[in-house]
């Protein structure tokens, strides 16, 4: 699962520049995840603009193996997220895997 993850975040970076990195995180990340697991995703992106939907859009989630949650950032977002002290930020502190 993670090596097509990782052949798509190659292949989005080739279609946009602003891609920085992207990473999976929760049972992924942790190496635990089993039948039923959904994907986590964090892209970062320094061209994001917009709400969650609108950042979304963008990305042809559609194209993973599995059904997903996604977060996009952009870079400074993602730094003021994980030290703002919040479970998420310990979530991501702990289990996030770069792909690319």
């Amino acid at each position: 699962m993670l090596e097509q993850v990782q052949a798509w975040a190659v292949e989005q970076k080739q279609n946009a520049p602003g891609l920085q990195q992207v990473g999976v995180f929760g049972s992924y990340g942790r190496g635990s995840a089993g039948f039923g697991s959904d994907l986590d995703l964090l892209i970062v992106d320094l061209d994001a603009r917009g709400g969650q939907i609108d950042r979304l859009q963008r990305w042809p989630l559609e194209q993973l193996p599995l059904s997903c949650d996604a977060l996009v950032l952009t870079p400074k977002e993602l730094t003021a997220r994980l030290t703002d002290g919040s479970r998420m930020a310990a979530e991501l502190q702990r289990d996030l895997l770069w792909m690319l």
